[in-house]
């Protein structure tokens, strides 16, 4: 499945060459060799990997092999979905970085966690740090395997919010993502994949540009909506959730 999708993007750059590049081909070329996104990308795992841990060490009966397990698939969870939809090898699979920088997480939060509960403030920025990337760099590589401007944001929140789905999944709750009790998170997501979809797809060579401004606005609206409590709309005269 990898091969096919990598033929792919391959066959895209060659239908294009001589002309504007495509927009995903564009932003390829600075998401894929920018040493300092590739540091980025991994801060966002260790924050992902130290929440999911931290849940996990709030829940009853749950031992280390629970607390680790939350922990790394709350931060590498939403890239395999992503990258199984797009039909390509997990990133994860193939770099080991990722499963490490996960585990270490998962474990800083399961020795350190009375320390670490007074770092929340810090965790709670690196969460929305982390999100802020994901959604576009999610949304980049949709867009380089030749998928539309729609799909591509879609899976760009995908990446953002998967993993901590997945984990609320696992541990019998309501995913935050669709909790009337949660603050916005994936509405700033898919705003930030937005964003860059649509300067990538109408400017074409201003990838770096729309993934700062689609980061930094979904980093604004998280942050902001913690401050401030912000949630989604929810139906009226359901207040107990039955």
């Amino acid at each position: 499945m990898g091969t096919n999708a990598e033929a792919k993007a391959r066959a895209c750059r060659n239908r294009r060459g001589g002309g504007r590049p495509a927009a995903g081909i564009v932003y390829r070329t600075w998401v894929s060799t920018t040493t300092i996104l590739l540091v980025l990308d991994l801060a966002g795992v260790l924050a992902f990997a130290v929440d999911g841990a931290l849940v996990g060490i709030r829940s009853s009966r749950i031992d280390i092999v629970g607390v680790i397990t939350l922990g790394v698939i709350t931060a590498l969870g939403g890239g395999i979905i992503r990258d199984l939809l797009l039909g390509a090898t997990p990133a994860t699979f193939q770099d080991w970085r990722y499963v490490m920088t996960a585990l270490v997480g998962a474990l800083l939060a399961f020795f350190l966690s009375r320390h670490l509960e007074r770092l929340s403030g810090a965790i709670t920025f690196l969460d929305a740090a982390g999100l802020s990337l994901f959604c576009v760099t999610g949304a980049a590589k949709a867009l380089e395997f030749g998928f539309g401007p729609l799909q591509a944001a879609l899976l760009g929140a995908i990446t953002g919010v998967g993993g901590g789905t997945l984990r609320d999944v696992l541990i019998n709750r309501v995913p935050a993502v669709m909790s009337r009790d949660s603050t916005l998170y994936a509405i700033p997501a898919l705003t930030g994949a937005c964003i860059l979809v649509g300067t990538v797809t109408t400017l074409g060579g201003y990838g770096p540009v729309g993934a700062v401004a689609g980061a930094l606005v979904c980093f604004t609206l998280r942050t902001v909506g913690l401050r401030y409590r912000w949630r989604a709309p929810a139906p009226r005269g359901t207040d107990n959730g039955g």
